[in-house]
């Protein structure tokens, strides 16, 4: 690494705390060369703090440790971005982000799309909606649109029609999507169990 600690009058350089699985950014603090150097050693994030003019390990006080899984140093070599898995809340008000946010996995628009099937299901007695009148039909009609859609991947992936392919997959997936809350899961849930058997 070839941090800058010299570009600023105090040598500290702000470190953001990116959590190594969800992505989201939990905090930001500040290092000096000392700190680190002492972050790489013990594998926990070590801030020099500002107020208490000396080397923090985070953590150490209330065990809510950052562990760290890697360091990156931006373009100007004057940032750190580190990864780290959380061990309890990261701020010291007790949310998991400093900014009180939730530190939970987003997937984007699927996560986007899940909200709005679920409104859909809190609100099966609409008419003009597809997705209510699947969850009027039950866990029966739901399980057999997967299942049709399925093939449809199936027989679209044999043939050259990449448009095709690709909506019947979106078809398919929408409606997976469905059948994951007309059982009471999301996709986090799915996605927990795939990162079980990566360990």
């Amino acid at each position: 690494m070839t941090i800058d600690f010299n570009k600023n009058k105090d040598g500290l350089v702000p470190a953001i705390i990116q959590d190594a699985q969800t992505q989201k950014v939990l905090m930001l603090g500040y290092m000096n060369a000392d700190a680190l150097k002492k972050t790489q050693e013990i594998g926990k994030v070590t801030f020099y703090s500002r107020t208490k003019q000396r080397l923090w390990t985070k953590g150490e006080e209330s065990g809510n440790f950052l562990k760290v899984v890697s360091i990156k140093e931006d373009c100007d070599h004057d940032t750190l971005l580190i990864t780290v898995n959380p061990v309890g809340p990261t701020c010291h008000t007790g949310t998991d982000t400093c900014w009180a946010e939730e530190n939970t996995d987003h997937y984007g628009f699927l996560s986007h799309l899940e909200t709005i099937i679920q409104s859909r299901k809190a609100n099966v007695a609409d008419e003009k909606s597809y997705v209510a009148s699947l969850f009027r039909k039950g866990i029966n009609k739901i399980a057999q649109k997967v299942g049709e859609e399925a093939v449809e991947v199936v027989i679209e992936a044999k043939d050259d029609n990449e448009e095709l392919f690709l909506n019947e997959s979106a078809d398919l997936l929408f409606h997976y999507l469905i059948l994951l809350q007309a059982k009471g899961y999301k996709l986090e849930n799915v996605m927990e169990v795939l990162k079980g058997r990566h360990r």
